[in-house]
């Protein structure tokens, strides 16, 4: 496919991107004893961007050929000179960096290239069939499995020359019980970048429906929250939420443009000295986080990002065009969903750093306070203010959980709540590679870190 590309652009001038992109998903759900659904979708194509008269063009063509290819350069030239006159801030440049060029294969993808579609169905089958009957309080357990296939090349005119390749597979589980007229939820899900192995490294399949069951069942007969102001330890799906939610999004340099709260803030304190946060393209401390990759859409190099450096903040994200208005290099963070959508700047795998605490010595120490446990769901804008439901928080007192509380969400102004970190633990784990960013167009991501303890002010709600 290089080959192709690189005839297609050479006798171009001016900057021309070629991106053929290649992508095959998979999916497999089970409930109530049946496989409830299955299915595969096949997309592939070529995104055209070109910059003309400081002023991006983009077309498309899912006809890989030489013709089609070239039509799209066109129009996308045509675009370009057609809109430029209503653009005010012209593009002065892209800012050059660590261009990709080579071949990258992904691992693991051969290990689930073979396995057939029956064995993946008989996952979801099997996984659920063994779950059922085992409490007369759950109503509904389903399982799903699902993953995606990508392989892309990408050429320009300034010399990216580079294909890789990647899998990205997905396991779920929802168990719904009730008592009383009151119904809750357990879910529980893992999704990495790489094989089978990698998938289940941690767990089996079945501890994943027993841990979602338990869940359910055991909310039935906790309290509810009292709420306030209180200490908190998160873990590390709820740290990576507000890493990845809070934090990352104000960071992106778009973001950053438009007005963010991390606007004019670099070189400035926005954190304690125990916090530093990275974004990074690679797996950091173990293989398969969720928003791996090698190369980003634009074909520049991944990197690990240091954003916060000891409570500093340090660095925005950026694509090529923010990179050269900044006067820094790119950091590979831009991301495109199918060949069909343009590059955004995007996260991929975004973390705290591991600090010198253990998670027992943080609740040993804490006299009063929560700890919660699984990111639910939430949401956090441009100002850094999020709330965050927990899918589970514990009552700490006097160095001891004492009891099961649900309906418990956390909210705060992120920079706030990371200057009052006063302890990190040292295990880490990445906790959100089932996770979907939306920012117009959806992307793989994980997010992480230790465990956390800080302060932020908690809300309990009636489900």
């Amino acid at each position: 496919m290089k080959d192709l590309l690189r005839d297609c652009i050479k006798d171009q001038d001016g900057f021309v991107e070629l991106r053929w992109h290649k992508k095959e998903t998979k999916g497999f759900y089970a409930e109530k004893g049946r496989v409830e659904s299955t299915s595969i979708k096949k997309r592939s194509g070529v995104g055209v961007r070109v910059l003309m008269n400081g002023t991006w063009g983009f077309a498309f063509t899912s006809d890989p050929d030489k013709s089609s290819i070239q039509k799209a350069i066109t129009n996308a030239q045509k675009s370009a000179k057609q809109s430029s006159t209503f653009r005010k801030d012209k593009i002065q440049g892209l800012a050059s960096g660590n261009f990709a060029v080579g071949d990258f294969p992904g691992k693991g993808i051969a290990e689930l290239a073979n396995m057939s579609i029956e064995e993946k169905v008989a996952l979801v089958f099997e996984t659920q069939k063994n779950a059922e009957g085992k409490s007369s309080l759950l109503q509904s357990i389903g399982v799903g499995y699902s993953e995606i296939f990508e392989e892309k090349s990408i050429v320009t005119t300034d010399g990216v020359d580079v294909s890789f390749s990647l899998v990205r597979p997905e396991f779920r589980v929802s168990a719904v019980a009730s008592k009383d007229g009151e119904m809750q939820v357990g879910a529980e899900s893992t999704g990495v970048t790489g094989g089978w192995d990698c998938l289940f490294r941690d767990r089996k399949p079945e501890l994943f429906t027993e841990a979602a069951c338990k869940t359910a069942i055991d909310l039935l007969s906790s309290g509810f929250s009292e709420g306030g102001n209180a200490t908190v330890i998160l873990s590390p799906s709820i740290v990576g939420l507000l890493v990845h939610e809070a934090i990352g999004h104000t960071v992106e340099a778009d973001f950053v443009l438009s007005g963010s709260v991390a606007k004019g803030k670099i070189g400035q304190r926005v954190a304690s000295d125990l916090v530093t946060l990275s974004d990074s393209g690679h797996s950091e401390f173990y293989d398969g986080a969720g928003g791996t990759l090698p190369v980003d859409d634009e074909g520049i190099l991944t990197q690990n990002t240091t954003i916060i450096e000891n409570g500093i903040l340090k660095s925005y994200l950026h694509n090529r065009e923010t990179a050269s208005l900044f006067g820094v290099a790119p950091t590979g963070s831009a991301r495109a969903w199918e060949y069909s959508d343009q590059p955004l700047i995007r996260m991929r795998n975004t973390y705290l750093h591991p600090g010198e605490s253990s998670l027992d010595e943080m609740i040993a120490n804490t006299k009063d306070g929560y700890y919660l446990e699984g990111a639910k769901n939430g949401q956090a804008d441009s100002t850094g203010e999020f709330m965050f439901a927990a899918q589970k928080a514990y009552r700490i007192e006097n160095g001891k959980i004492t009891k099961l509380l649900k309906g418990v969400t956390v909210s705060g102004l992120a920079f706030e709540v990371l200057n009052d970190v006063d302890m990190v633990s040292k295990e880490f784990k990445w906790d959100l590679g089932s996770g979907y960013c939306g920012k117009g167009q959806p992307a793989k991501v994980d997010a992480g870190g230790p465990y956390v303890r800080t302060k932020a002010l908690l809300g309990g709600v009636k489900t």
